[in-house]
């Protein structure tokens, strides 16, 4: 039967173009500095493209074990362990994937039974859900709240039930910038392991963090043997198109996460594999280097939305900015929903952002007002690109905003 009212499977029938795409494309037909979409605007390092390049001319073409070339899972483990102190085996706990979002995909299809409940904590990156979805979970969803962004502990205690199969965290955190501290990964902890739930830790952002170091919830008393850690090549080293990811699983989960990933992509591109283990033994001044850098960029960041007329929540990790947007308002006590506030700055100002109502299920977005008041702006980008959306948004946002703080959107 061919369903031509709705071809699309019901599991992913509300899941259409991303709003990632659609305000990228947006961006390109009006020529608008692109503040969205987390892609570097700059290269990765030249050391890194060498060892790509030479890994194809020395015949890396074919494919690669399935789980992982076994140079590149000794490198992540090395680098694991130098990052965390924990011992891990590159033959049976690390499985290389295409990206962190096949990794994830491939922990949602392998330990997720249909009926199963995944605990999501929102705000969180879109891909989260749809994964879920797509192995049949029962998303059940938590919140951090605005201004502070604090882990939601005593939510994320009332959400557990015995159906809760894992749940999923993600520090630093995109799109808040949160890091989280000892004390929310200790409850959680302690949750998890009274519950007998599993955590899925994503830590994609761990080397870009800036007042406190990112921690490993995988290494608190009583974790590892529950947490499976998903990374990848593409923030640390500005490469986001290579797609090469991993996840750190014990034994058994790792055996099942390999059962789905083998019919996911089977394996990741081998050249780029052998690269990454160069990448992966950096010396540590380029870890250090990639953090000084990014703050720069912070900070730039900040300032220039503090001069647009926003009031931006601190990052204390990963490479996004969140700001409300309520200074500029339709009418007097009305807030612009976040998508025609974000269409408004692309085709009059000149620049794209991300509306956060794209951080949130579905379900629960309706009359909340984190997810219809803030846009999450990348400071992934060169000085000059911030400056130059500064410079668009405070000539253009400014002078549209008269001194009753009533913003027309103009469409």
């Amino acid at each position: 039967m061919l369903r031509e009212n709705s071809p699309t499977a019901s599991r992913l029938a509300n899941f259409g173009e991303s709003v990632f795409t659609r305000m990228s494309r947006l961006a390109a037909a009006h020529k608008a500095v692109n503040l969205g979409q987390g892609f570097p605007n700059f290269d990765g390092p030249e050391f890194v493209k060498t060892a790509g390049k030479a890994a194809i001319d020395a015949g890396f073409g074919q494919y690669a074990r399935s789980f992982g070339l076994p140079e590149l899972n000794k490198a992540i483990a090395a680098r694991f362990h130098k990052d965390s102190a924990m011992e891990v085996n590159p033959e049976t706990e690390i499985t290389v994937t295409s990206g962190a979002t096949e990794a994830l995909a491939a922990v949602m299809l392998g330990l997720v039974e249909p009926g199963e409940e995944v605990i999501l904590v929102e705000p969180f990156y879109d891909s989260y859900i749809a994964a879920a979805s797509m192995a049949g979970a029962v998303m059940r969803c938590v919140r951090m709240q605005s201004p502070d962004f604090a882990f939601p502990v005593e939510q994320l205690r009332a959400a557990v039930t015995p159906k809760t199969r894992l749940i999923l965290i993600n520090s630093p955190h995109n799109p808040s910038g949160r890091v989280l501290n000892d004390q929310e990964l200790a409850q959680i902890a302690q949750i998890a392991i009274a519950h007998d739930c599993l955590v899925v830790s994503d830590e994609v952002y761990e080397h870009i963090y800036f007042e406190r170091k990112h921690k490993s919830i995988s290494t608190l008393p009583g974790m590892r043997e529950r947490t499976i850690v998903i990374s990848s090549l593409g923030k640390t080293f500005s490469l986001t198109g290579w797609k090469v990811g991993w996840a750190i699983a014990p034994p058994q989960f790792t055996q099942a996460i390999r059962s789905a990933h083998q019919f996911l992509t089977f394996s990741t591109a081998t050249p780029l594999q052998r690269a990454a283990v160069d990448a992966l033994n950096a010396p540590e001044n380029y870890f250090m280097q990639l953090r000084s850098d990014y703050a720069v960029r912070r900070d730039a960041m900040l300032a220039m939305l503090r001069d647009a007329g926003f009031n931006p929540f601190i990052p204390e990790g990963s490479y996004f900015v969140l700001a409300k947007h309520e200074p500029f308002y339709m009418e007097p006590g009305a807030l612009a929903p976040d998508e025609a506030f974000c269409e408004h700055m692309v085709k009059t100002v000149g620049v794209a952002a991300i509306p956060c109502n794209a951080f949130y299920a579905p379900a629960s977005t309706q009359g909340l007002e984190e997810s219809t008041s803030m846009i999450r702006f990348a400071f992934c980008k060169d000085l000059e690109t911030i400056q130059e959306a500064g410079r668009r948004m405070k000539a253009t946002l400014r002078a549209t905003q008269p001194e009753t703080s009533v913003f027309k959107l103009g469409f």
